[in-house]
Protein backbone atom coordinates (compact mmCIF):
# COMPACT_ATOMS: atom_id res chain seq x y z
CA UNK A 1 0.00 0.00 0.00
CA UNK A 2 0.97 3.42 -0.47
CA UNK A 3 2.91 5.46 2.13
CA UNK A 4 1.40 8.55 3.83
CA UNK A 5 -2.09 7.19 2.01
CA UNK A 6 -5.44 7.73 4.11
CA UNK A 7 -7.92 4.90 3.81
CA UNK A 8 -11.13 5.94 3.57
CA UNK A 9 -12.59 2.58 3.47
CA UNK A 10 -10.81 -0.91 3.39
CA UNK A 11 -12.35 -3.25 0.84
CA UNK A 12 -14.12 -6.33 2.47
CA UNK A 13 -13.38 -10.07 1.49
CA UNK A 14 -16.34 -10.31 -0.85
CA UNK A 15 -15.03 -7.29 -3.03
CA UNK A 16 -11.44 -8.63 -3.26
CA UNK A 17 -12.42 -11.72 -4.49
CA UNK A 18 -14.69 -10.20 -6.70
CA UNK A 19 -12.13 -7.93 -8.44
CA UNK A 20 -9.75 -11.64 -8.15
CA UNK A 21 -12.54 -13.32 -10.65
CA UNK A 22 -12.54 -10.47 -12.94
CA UNK A 23 -8.76 -10.44 -13.24
CA UNK A 24 -8.48 -14.48 -13.31
CA UNK A 25 -11.46 -15.13 -16.30
CA UNK A 26 -9.61 -11.77 -18.14
CA UNK A 27 -7.28 -12.94 -20.79
CA UNK A 28 -5.84 -9.41 -21.42
CA UNK A 29 -4.62 -6.78 -20.15
CA UNK A 30 -7.23 -4.64 -18.13
CA UNK A 31 -7.03 -0.72 -17.69
CA UNK A 32 -7.80 0.21 -14.33
CA UNK A 33 -11.28 2.03 -16.40
CA UNK A 34 -12.00 -1.80 -17.89
CA UNK A 35 -11.82 -3.37 -15.02
CA UNK A 36 -14.47 -1.06 -13.62
CA UNK A 37 -16.66 -1.85 -16.00
CA UNK A 38 -16.03 -5.43 -15.87
CA UNK A 39 -17.33 -5.43 -12.40
CA UNK A 40 -20.61 -6.28 -11.24
CA UNK A 41 -20.70 -4.21 -8.44
CA UNK A 42 -18.93 -0.35 -8.36
CA UNK A 43 -15.61 0.06 -6.48
CA UNK A 44 -14.37 3.55 -4.85
CA UNK A 45 -11.10 4.24 -6.74
CA UNK A 46 -9.57 4.30 -3.70
CA UNK A 47 -10.58 0.94 -1.97
CA UNK A 48 -9.83 -0.70 -5.83
CA UNK A 49 -6.32 0.37 -5.46
CA UNK A 50 -6.09 -0.91 -2.03
CA UNK A 51 -6.87 -4.35 -4.07
CA UNK A 52 -4.77 -4.33 -6.64
CA UNK A 53 -1.65 -3.16 -4.11
CA UNK A 54 -2.59 -6.02 -1.45
CA UNK A 55 -3.21 -8.91 -5.53
CA UNK A 56 0.38 -7.40 -6.28
CA UNK A 57 2.19 -7.95 -3.41
CA UNK A 58 0.81 -11.06 -3.24
CA UNK A 59 2.21 -12.47 -6.60
CA UNK A 60 -0.95 -12.44 -8.13
CA UNK A 61 -1.04 -9.87 -10.66
CA UNK A 62 1.41 -7.58 -12.57
CA UNK A 63 -0.17 -3.96 -12.77
CA UNK A 64 1.97 -1.87 -15.20
CA UNK A 65 1.15 1.78 -17.33
CA UNK A 66 -0.52 -0.75 -20.06
CA UNK A 67 -2.82 -2.30 -17.77
CA UNK A 68 -3.04 -5.22 -15.09
CA UNK A 69 -3.06 -8.87 -15.64
CA UNK A 70 -3.45 -12.11 -13.32
CA UNK A 71 -0.76 -13.74 -13.35
CA UNK A 72 -0.61 -16.29 -10.72
CA UNK A 73 -0.86 -19.95 -11.44
CA UNK A 74 -2.21 -22.28 -9.09
CA UNK A 75 -1.19 -25.33 -11.19
CA UNK A 76 -0.43 -27.97 -8.83
CA UNK A 77 2.81 -29.36 -11.22
CA UNK A 78 4.34 -25.75 -11.15
CA UNK A 79 4.27 -25.45 -7.73
CA UNK A 80 5.71 -28.81 -7.11
CA UNK A 81 8.40 -27.55 -9.63
CA UNK A 82 8.74 -24.90 -7.77
CA UNK A 83 9.31 -26.24 -4.42
CA UNK A 84 11.89 -29.21 -6.00
CA UNK A 85 13.62 -26.79 -7.92
CA UNK A 86 13.18 -28.48 -10.93
CA UNK A 87 13.34 -26.65 -14.31
CA UNK A 88 9.85 -27.94 -16.33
Amino acid sequence: MQKGMNVIHYPNLKTVLMVEEVLKKSNKLLTREELKEKLPKKVMHQTLNIILDYLEDGGKILDGRKGILWVYNESPKIKSAIEKGMEL
